[in-house]
């Protein structure tokens, strides 16, 4: 049943390739090279040395920092000590982080020098005791700092059903919520992928990724990749300007990216005389892409498309709309997310938990072998989502008559911004505490470049007066700087439904008239 029955863990990866395909080079980056018997080396090099700290088996062990060899090497490093990698946001306001530290209680954290001053201000705020620090930088990265461990990979026994990786998804309440993923999860995604025709892997193939590292699309497609033995090319952090330069180089066959992404890399001057002969796939994510972005793309990048739907609950690409779906003469289809992968299913329900007939909206459900073992320590918020074997999204879907679902609404009003996932009810929050403030609502408009855009809609306190720029200001500091506004407007009153709460949906409909909300 398994493609490659000898990886049953995060941290077989390497050690198989290292194995059988000791000199394909599994890491790229500014003109260096990694191959997975080096990747298997410092892997078990990082391992021991995390286990040199004390970490607990059992343990979370957290990661700072952008895109690069040593995130690698620290994830699967991780993976051979049987703790849990919590993959870090580096874009988050420093009290945003201290909450993520505060809840994974995570007591050692490999943290790039870059983020020094983000890491002191977020363990100021703490409520507890600041974790222990591995420093890295560009001069005393991982592999020369776990020299002298031994290259043995430790004797510590990891349980397919160990928590491998551990994602924050915000809450609306703004709680953090750590989404924990399993080895076995990660294992029978690859089995759900492999069993899915329209997923090819070749020999020579190289992917780039140039997707934010604490995201599941960076996380879900490098273990795609490395699952294969693709050789992934790091870009540091995405600019299209320097991804465009990349392609032109390393001649890589896949990439993935957000239909943001893929605007302003075409958007670049630089675009129209690079060649993306060497593409033969592009995948993207978070959200449908538009009739127009994907005719430009055809024409500029003469490569196959496919769009994925899933969320970090999920573990990985739930549904795909596969190259053959596009269909360029009907720009409805390409508003839908697919049809699900082998071995995952998905249902629609009203409110009493009753399938819905085809073309009725109703509440997703997704039933699949790589679904979350729940939340980290909320048992609450966990059984609220997972029941009796599905997945509760939350998203409200449709399905038509030829079986493509259609992601009609986003749940709790969240905001896909450039593919960030931003709930209003955390911007809302941070606004409501401005003194001036007697009511907020934050919602998504329509923006060319982003997809949506974050508005705020705000009621003044009687007797106040506020400028926008004085609220913008507000924000930061309490907002991660994609979460901030970018624009604000000041009313008297909102829209409410009969139980007093602010209709959302009649907010919104006055900016999105004659266009379509639904996002994947």
């Amino acid at each position: 049943m398994w493609v490659y029955p000898e990886i049953r863990t995060l941290g077989d990866f390497p050690d198989y390739y290292a194995r059988t395909h000791p000199d394909r080079v599994a890491l790229k980056a500014g003109g260096e090279a990694v191959t997975f018997s080096d990747f298997e080396r410092i892997s078990n090099q990082v391992a021991h040395l995390l286990l040199a700290h004390r970490a607990p088996p059992d343990a979370l062990i957290g990661f700072l920092g952008k895109n690069g060899f040593d995130f690698y090497f620290a994830m699967f490093g991780c993976a051979k000590t049987r703790a849990g990698f919590v993959v870090l946001n580096w874009r988050l306001a420093a009290i945003e982080l201290a909450a993520q530290i505060d809840d994974s209680e995570t007591r050692l954290v490999i943290v790039e020098r870059e983020f020094e001053p983000l890491w002191a201000e977020a363990c100021r705020l703490l409520s507890g005791n600041a974790p222990e620090v591995i420093w890295i930088d560009a001069r005393e990265g991982l592999a020369r700092l776990v020299s002298t461990q031994p290259a043995t990979r430790p004797e510590t026994a990891v349980s397919e059903e160990d928590t491998a990786i551990q994602l924050y998804t915000s809450g609306t309440t703004g709680r953090p919520k750590g989404v924990m993923i399993s080895h076995g999860a990660i294992n029978r995604m690859r089995l759900c992928e492999h069993l899915e025709p329209a997923y090819e892997w070749r020999d020579g193939d190289s992917f780039i990724n140039a997707l934010p590292n604490f995201h599941l699309l960076h996380i879900g497609i490098t273990l795609q990749c490395l699952y294969n033995g693709v050789s992934i090319t790091v870009v540091r952090q995405f600019d299209p300007a320097v991804v465009l330069a990349v392609i032109a180089t390393e001649r890589p066959s896949l990439l993935t990216l957000t239909p943001t992404m893929l605007q302003m890399l075409l958007d670049q001057p630089a675009a129209a005389t690079t060649d993306f002969s060497s593409l033969r796939l592009t995948l993207y994510a978070g959200s449908p892409i538009s009739l127009g972005l994907i005719r430009r793309a055809i024409a500029v990048m003469p490569c196959q498309f496919m769009q994925f739907y899933g969320s970090t609950e999920s573990g990985g690409a739930a549904s795909i709309l596969r190259p053959l779906e596009h269909d360029l003469n009907d720009e409805a289809r390409l508003q839908s997310c697919g049809r699900p992968l082998p071995l995952i299913e998905f249902k629609i329900v009203d409110s009493q938990g009753d399938t819905v007939p085809d073309g009725t909206p109703g509440e997703l459900f997704i039933r699949a072998p790589s679904i979350t073992k729940g939340y980290w320590r909320q048992p609450e918020a966990t059984a609220a989502v997972l029941q009796y074997g599905w997945f509760r999204t939350g998203d409200i879907a449709r399905r038509d008559a030829d079986g493509l679902y259609y992601i009609v609404d986003r749940a709790k009003d969240m905001i896909v911004s450039g593919g960030e996932n931003i709930y209003s009810a955390e911007v809302e929050s941070a606004i409501s505490l401005h003194p001036s403030v007697a009511s907020v609502a934050v919602i998504g408009v329509p923006d060319e470049r982003w997809g949506e855009a974050v508005k705020a809609l705000v009621i003044p306190r009687v007797g106040c007066t506020i400028e926008e720029k004085e609220l913008l200001d507000f924000c930061r500091g309490r907002l991660a700087h994609y979460k901030i506004p970018k624009s604000i407007e000041f009313v008297q009153s909102f829209p409410l439904v009969a139980t007093g709460k602010v209709s959302k949906k009649d907010l919104r409909a006055r900016y999105w008239a004659g266009k379509s909300r639904g996002v994947a």
